[in-house]
């Protein structure tokens, strides 16, 4: 963003108050600490305005496509390293489909496809879309194909192909969902841009060198195309993570607006798919496009996704209270854990695979696993003897005692001389948990 004396050079100076503010220099400095609008101005001349707002854009652009109730977002990143600043915009898991396959190999794959979906710490991660391939070259396959994945499924749709003229019908066919395009190269580039430009959709660019990339994503954006994702698939790993390195610096820190742009990788099949995909999740890649529908090779990167552009800054929590898991009596068995998300998750799971209804009371520790809100002092027998008495807990369950992890085993006579309950010490894992209810007595 330029200076509040870089901006009021371009503005008209009229001092009119019209912006609500008493002077031209007080509106641009609320501009340059974003909180004006330029549109705010109704004397700025166009070139100006087209000045302001491209030196206030992000550094990479944010895109948009998918099914309009469940549109996804690529790019509008603005760091390099997550604890500067969390990332915003998972990547988009997709998983390719080649229209030279029998009908039934497609279903199949679609129908896999579907079932790529789980819960992990109170989250439901999925697959994100489908990359539909045209490998035969005919634009009435792949136009058969998209129908049937728009009639079949929710997915966000990718059409990979390099004729303009057999990707067009397809991506008519699924405009709806407004599908990302591509790959467009020094040979095509002019074909691609116009079945983009006449359907509004982003398009995929492509060059084996990052100086000729450069070239063709700013001759799609001098043509009027706003919405570009670059392709920066490489034959060998370490060539990949240099180009998506280095672009995503260049778009961050030096405002390179060429590069400016979400970024796509293939990771492919085989035995480096997974080192591929990998890579892509954990530096920068915006879209990364499978070969397989295998739960061994999806269901990992969906959890290293998860993990990646989870804000480091901010533990993830579940609410203090007294949860229910299974049908609990008032007599069944009370368990003490601390409301970091994961660590609530394992303990109630591992509680329901014990097959013994009991009572889980969170306490918050501001989202800190056990042993560190002990060592914090966020999780000791004072706080959770006044949370007992808080939530009315001696009440609710009746069993008179009450199991706390076994890695604070240290807090269980002050905690029995505060409440009264007989404190009993649990496993000092979470997978120790089955067997302890079921062996207690």
């Amino acid at each position: 963003m330029p200076t509040a004396m870089e901006i009021y050079k371009l503005l008209p100076k009229k001092n009119c108050g019209e912006c609500k503010f008493p002077t031209c220099l007080a509106f641009a400095m609320q501009l340059a600490n974003k909180k004006a609008a330029i549109d705010d101005c109704p004397y700025i001349d166009d070139a100006a305005k087209s000045t302001l707002q491209e030196s206030g854009a992000p550094p990479i652009r944010l895109i948009r496509f998918g099914p309009q109730e469940m549109q996804l977002e690529i790019g509008d990143e603005t760091e390099l390293f997550r604890h500067d600043k969390k990332f915003y915009h998972p990547t988009v898991l997709a998983v390719s489909i080649s229209d030279s396959m029998a009908e039934e190999e497609q279903e199949k794959i679609l129908l896999q496809a579907k079932k790529l979906e789980f819960e992990r710490a109170g989250q439901k991660l999925k697959l994100d879309a489908l990359a539909l391939r045209n490998d035969t070259g005919k634009a009435e396959k792949l136009e058969g194909l998209a129908r049937r994945v728009m009639e079949k499924s929710r997915f966000a749709i990718i059409l990979l192909g390099n004729e303009p003229e057999a990707l067009r019908s397809a991506a008519l066919a699924c405009k709806d969902r407004r599908p990302v395009v591509g790959t467009a190269n020094k040979k095509n580039l002019i074909g691609m841009i116009s079945l983009a430009k006449e359907i509004n959709l982003p398009l995929i660019v492509r060059a084996d060198s990052l100086e000729e990339l450069a070239e063709l994503s700013t001759k799609a954006k001098e043509s009027g195309l706003q919405d570009i994702i670059l392709d920066l698939t490489r034959g060998d790993l370490a060539s990949q993570l240099r180009d998506l390195t280095i672009v995503r610096r260049m778009a961050v820190k030096s405002s390179f607006r060429p590069f400016g742009y979400p970024t796509l990788t293939y990771a492919g099949s085989g035995e480096e798919a997974v080192a591929r995909a990998t890579l892509g999740i954990a530096k920068y890649s915006s879209i990364v496009v499978l070969d397989t529908v295998d739960p061994a090779v999806n269901y990992p990167l969906m959890t290293l996704r998860q993990s990646i552009f989870t804000d480091p800054q901010v533990p993830l929590q579940v609410q203090e209270k007294l949860y229910a898991i299974g049908s609990p009596k008032p007599e069944s068995p009370l368990l003490l854990t601390t409301n970091f998300a994961l660590t609530y998750f394992t303990v109630a799971g591992d509680i329901e695979k014990s097959g013994v209804s009991s009572w889980l009371l969170v306490a918050n520790t501001e989202g800190l696993s056990v042993m560190t809100a002990f060592a914090a002092g966020k999780f000791t027998p004072e706080s959770v003897a006044k949370l007992i008495l808080k939530l009315g807990i001696k009440d609710k369950c009746t069993s008179g005692a009450i199991i706390i992890p076994g890695m604070v085993s240290r807090m269980s006579g002050k905690l029995n001389e505060l409440t009264g309950l007989k404190v009993i010490v649990g496993p000092r894992e979470s997978s120790g948990i089955p067997k302890f209810l079921k062996t207690l007595n």
